[in-house]
């Protein structure tokens, strides 16, 4: 595969990601902060808009794995200083909501600057909590303008 190859395709796959597309591949199992939540499907190789190869970058989630919470994954220094980078989560074109993680506030790196956010059925979340649905919306999540979450019902 060539190099202009591979940077058209990151490019297409952060613009899809960007704009809440669909995502059938799960990289691979749930993270330790989600494996023991309904829905869980697994998690997946996200770079941000503004990805830095070949960069170890620093980050912490306002929320940690929390499906009914819209969090935003803040970029920071290696002491937890935000850096002004910050991405939402969000919903997927097949109705997955993106969750990142690990716990809420913990600093920890992405090498490469590629995260691996988890993806939840809302559906099958908001069963296990007792409701009769649920469905992945956007939702605020300051300081990120937009963010996502499980809704239910």
């Amino acid at each position: 595969m060539s190099g202009s190859f591979r940077v058209i395709a990151a490019l297409v796959i952060s613009l899809f990601l960007s704009s809440c597309a669909h995502q059938d591949k799960h990289a691979s199992t749930p993270s330790e902060g989600a494996k023991d939540i309904a829905g869980a499907k697994g998690t997946f190789e996200f770079k941000p808009a503004d990805w830095k190869e070949s960069e170890t970058s620093f980050w912490k989630d306002s929320d940690g794995v929390k499906p009914g919470v819209a969090g935003c994954h803040i970029g920071t220094d290696e002491a937890g200083a935000p850096n002004g980078r910050m991405f939402g989560e969000a919903c997927l074109a097949n109705g997955l909501l993106v969750e990142s993680n690990p716990g809420a506030d913990q600093v920890h790196s992405h090498k490469n600057d590629i995260g691996h956010p988890d993806t939840i059925d809302c559906n099958a979340w908001c069963k296990s909590s007792g409701k009769s649905s649920g469905k992945c919306e956007v939702a605020k999540a300051p300081p990120c303008e937009s963010s996502a979450m499980c809704a239910c019902k």
